[in-house]
């Protein structure tokens, strides 16, 4: 079949199959499910010869579990950025170093002494990279884990404290932003800083209305805090127009200016933005909540950073810890949502774990141990942060498959199995193969940055045969949602796909 021919049938065959009910959709076998590996490699090359990315370059291996059989391959040894399949290389790491059952852990401890129900010194938090304070797994309230701690203060008889609130975050280097990143993602969400204590995911969540009274635009921050300025730009424009919102933290400063249109018409428009010192941001909004619990404070928020003598825990008392949810848990997060903070915070806790330092160059070379243990070469790729946000991440699509194959061996296989999104059902699939043979069936992380497209996983054949594949393309400038049609029909295929 012609490269033209085809790509007219497989679209058609993929937006007429989304049209179906899934069940029907499952009861129709297409002819050519039936097929030796040789007319599957054949229908391989037809899809990946499509035209619009004859200027790009495809990365393809696809390899039986059960039997270690090629389905195909295409370019396996040659280099791609894999934007975020590289959470795959950081999620198994964590889970074949730290374990599934892992707990990220802050340490809340009184510099000082007690004297009735007054603490007569410093209050410190000692972070250790737990990401997940904030409302994420508890039930959207992002004060949970604050609100617990002022709780806990005041059990412990302590409602004044004369001295500071001081964050430690030593535990990580002071590198927030990872190598071969974009300098314009500063501000964004998705680049948010690491730290050893995170809040949040490291932002601030802004809404913008149109007031009912005056009809200008509003907006409100949360959590409310005056660790950062907003400079309101929005416009408000007719209902007939269109709603059009951004925003910019200027470079290493808390001043945000949101900017752009609103339509009069009850339109409402959130977005996140990152902080500039993500440590001092956690100890000021810690500060507002143990004030609001009845907690006097007579000190400052203050990063350790601005200390003027170290701290000498040996000398202190720890009042009580506080417990992320398990790994496994939190590798979801990761991989099913695609969390760039997440996965760095990860990177640099290994690091912290296996060296006694939290840093990215501790993190890989840990990795790099693991990596030896499946197969791979170090040397022979190159890995510079935890997300795979960078530009300067490269791997082979049979490094990435010789993971997959490493982990579906291994005990940790189930909880990393679970953490990547299903086809059609969740994640950053969730959209993507519906109401077709492949939903359900289909377990891979996906990938995206400006001309990368990836997707990396598990498939399980017409006859449930177990196959792990990496799809990858670099360098395209046609809409990537080309490349992920490719990507899905190749899904399909091996969904379908039964031995003659």
């Amino acid at each position: 079949m012609g490269a033209k021919i085809f790509f007219v049938f497989f679209v058609f065959v993929l937006f007429t199959a989304a049209s179906f009910p899934q069940e029907a959709a499952r009861d129709t076998i297409p002819k050519y499910a039936y097929s030796t590996i040789s007319e599957f490699w054949s229908q391989m090359n037809d899809i990946f010869n499509d035209p619009n990315f004859s200027n790009a370059e495809w990365g393809v291996v696809i390899q039986s579990l059960e039997t270690g059989e090629y389905f195909y391959k295409r370019n396996e040894d040659k280099l791609f950025m894999p934007a975020s399949n590289l959470k795959l290389f950081t999620t198994a790491a964590g889970l074949l170093i730290l374990g599934s059952e892992y707990r990220f852990q802050t340490n809340i401890y009184m510099n000082g002494h007690v004297d009735g129900s007054t603490l007569n010194g410093d209050l410190v938090v000692q972070g250790r990279g737990d990401p997940t304070i904030s409302g994420r797994f508890y039930d959207d309230d992002m004060l949970k884990v604050f609100n617990n701690w002022a709780d806990s203060l005041l059990d412990n008889g302590i409602d004044e404290i004369t001295g500071n609130i001081i964050g430690d975050d030593d535990a990580f280097d002071a590198v927030g932003l990872g190598t071969g990143w974009q300098w314009d993602y500063e501000s964004s969400w998705f680049a948010a800083p690491s730290s050893a204590i995170s809040f949040n995911d490291n932002c601030v969540d802004i809404t913008v209305t149109v007031n009912k009274k005056n009809h200008q635009p509003q907006i409100t921050v949360m959590p409310e805090t005056k660790y950062i300025i907003i400079l309101n730009k929005v416009v408000t424009v007719p209902k007939d127009s269109v709603t059009s919102i951004n925003t910019y933290r200027e470079l290493g400063t808390n001043v945000i200016t949101v900017y752009g249109t609103i339509r009069d018409n009850n339109d409402s428009v959130k977005t996140y933005v990152s902080v500039n010192n993500p440590t001092q941001f956690a100890m000021v909004v810690l500060k507002d909540v143990l004030k609001k619990k009845g907690i006097t404070i007579g000190g400052y928020p203050i990063d350790i950073n601005d200390m003027p003598v170290p701290l000498d825990y040996a000398k202190m008392k720890k009042l009580f810890t506080q417990y992320s949810p398990p790994l496994k848990e939190i590798i979801k997060v990761i991989n099913k949502n695609s969390q760039n903070l997440y996965a760095e915070q990860l990177l640099k806790t290994i690091g912290l774990e296996s060296y006694g330092y939290g840093n990215v160059e501790n993190g890989v070379r840990a990795e790099n141990k693991v990596l030896k243990e499946m197969g791979i070469n170090p040397e022979s790729l190159s890995i510079v942060d935890g997300s795979g946000l960078s530009r300067l991440d490269l791997v082979t699509p049979k490094q990435i498959v010789a993971l997959l194959s490493f982990m579906y061996k291994n005990k940790n296989f189930i909880p990393f199995f679970n953490s990547l999104p299903i086809a059609g059902v969740d994640g950053t699939l969730g959209d993507r193969m519906q109401n077709t043979k492949a939903q359900g069936k289909i377990r891979a992380k996906t990938g995206f940055l400006e001309g990368v497209r990836s997707l990396s996983g598990y498939a399980f054949t017409g006859d449930n045969e177990p196959v792990a594949f990496s799809i990858i393309v670099n360098n395209f400038n046609v809409p990537v949602k080309l490349a992920e049609n490719i990507q899905d029909l190749v899904c399909l295929r091996l969904a379908n796909f039964k031995r003659k």
